[in-house]
């Protein structure tokens, strides 16, 4: 009966630790990308532990109908593939993790972080 019980409270605690999040879900430090403004105003946009394995529209471009960022810079822990179009189609271009700037000429609307593998 001790022996059922035990494993039983394992197999809880197991099932719970597997439910809980973790940092595998978000990638972990900052990706930045320029754009004009409507008004000509050049702005960064940083985002900060963006979410991994799912599109992401980036702010001010992420519509095709929007003049496209640029310069995307990737200084997370987690490889990111940028896209020229919305909702991760068109031109993609993979960044690695904790590279260095990219051209400004590297058009970028929606990004998606690699999930990490479990």
């Amino acid at each position: 009966m001790k022996l059922r019980n035990t494993a039983a409270a394992a197999l809880a605690a197991f099932a719970l630790a597997l439910s809980l999040p973790g940092s595998a879900l978000a990638a972990t430090g900052h990706f930045s990308y320029k754009y004009v403004t409507d008004l000509g105003h050049e702005e960064t946009v940083v985002l900060t532990d963006p979410h991994s394995g799912k599109c992401i529209n980036l702010r001010g471009v992420g519509s095709d109908d929007l003049q496209p960022g640029y310069g995307p810079h990737n200084r997370t822990d987690t490889p990111v593939i940028v896209y020229k179009g919305a909702n991760c189609t068109g031109s993609e271009y993979r960044l690695r993790a904790n590279g260095n700037p990219a051209r400004d000429d590297l058009l970028v609307r929606s990004v998606k972080f690699e999930a990490a593998a479990r």
